[in-house]
């Protein structure tokens, strides 16, 4: 196998751009990586899971200085610019995409580990569902993503289990 030419530098794109510059910069014969990571999130009362990009509005480009004109990124569309240090564009170490792609599954996605939010005993207050605006204490991590909530309900202390998008710090 060849050694690719080249180092890895990074894009910054216009808003949501991500894969609209990806496409363009691969059109012109850059080799591109994008990481993403599925992402949870609320949207009109649901939560859904989505493919997001593990840094939003940034992408890797590899470019050979030497022999590709590197300026031409600047005006790609989708792109806002090429991270420069000063006139010359920052060039990133291989090992930290290297590392990324280590990480990534079967799908092409980076895995993350999970981290509560909380500590156990930190008071929450749930946003969402029957139990909107009880306030209550964080208990732990109860299954994927769901975490178990001690709520002060009719005089007792009662353990429920929601959504970990369903609580914020009270």
């Amino acid at each position: 196998m060849r050694e690719p030419k080249g180092r890895w530098y990074v894009a910054q794109t216009q808003p949501q751009a991500e894969f609209r510059a990806v496409a363009n910069l691969e059109r012109q014969g850059f080799e591109t990586y994008l990481p993403r990571y599925l992402k949870r999130r609320r949207h009109a009362r649901r939560i859904e899971t989505i493919k997001a990009p593990l840094f939003p509005r940034y992408v890797f480009v590899r470019v050979d200085i030497a022999s590709q004109r590197w300026r031409c990124i600047n005006s790609t569309s989708g792109v806002s610019r090429l991270v420069c240090n000063g006139e010359e564009p920052a060039p990133v170490g291989d090992e930290i995409v290297a590392g990324l792609r280590r990480r990534e599954d079967a799908a092409g996605l980076v895995r993350l580990e999970k981290h509560q939010r909380f500590a156990t005993g930190e008071p929450v207050r749930v946003i969402d569902g029957a139990l909107a605006s009880c306030l209550g204490l964080f208990e732990g991590v109860a299954d994927g993503d769901r975490v178990a909530v001690l709520l002060d309900l009719l005089g007792r202390k009662v353990r429920v289990v929601v959504d970990d998008l369903s609580i914020v710090a009270a």
